[in-house]
């Protein structure tokens, strides 16, 4: 390819992992650091002694209260975000939407998630849901940016 040609290419033919794609593996690993959060108070104690379970974990984060069964609730939520996000981003590339927009909602939802997050855990039901409804929102609009 030469050079001059090279140098007018849209950043993004030069490496296809956009920034929204990163925002993808973030929003995939972070319901596993909830899990970590809701299991930590459990860890180090003896099975006998109401620790972490890890023979049957999902009967062990059942019984968690408070900060622990937020989390756990949370994690939950996060898996169900997950795939609409992962839609919204694959259906606004393939659109041809403007990398630019479907990179800064993407770190938007991004960044929604973890207040979300940290509400949810911190027990904030109203301003939770609240987040949750922008992040929603936020979501849409990655959908319908390759909309024309």
């Amino acid at each position: 390819m030469p050079i001059r040609a090279a140098a007018t290419m849209n950043p993004s033919a030069l490496s296809p992992f956009t920034l929204a794609y990163w925002c993808v593996l973030i929003m995939a690993v972070l319901p596993f650091f909830c899990g970590l959060f809701a299991k930590r108070g459990g860890v180090g104690k003896k099975r006998s002694e109401g620790g972490y379970d890890n023979h049957n974990p999902r009967a062990w984060l059942a019984k968690q209260e408070g900060a622990a069964a937020r989390a756990n609730a949370a994690q939950a939520n996060s898996f169900e975000a997950l795939p609409f996000f992962i839609g919204a981003v694959i259906i606004a590339h393939q659109l041809g939407a403007p990398q630019g927009r479907l990179d800064m909602l993407a770190i938007a939802f991004v960044l929604l998630r973890i207040v979300y997050i940290a509400l949810y855990v911190g027990d904030k039901a109203t301003l939770r849901s609240t987040v949750w409804g922008v992040a929603l929102m936020v979501n849409v609009a990655i959908l319908f940016s390759g909309y024309r």
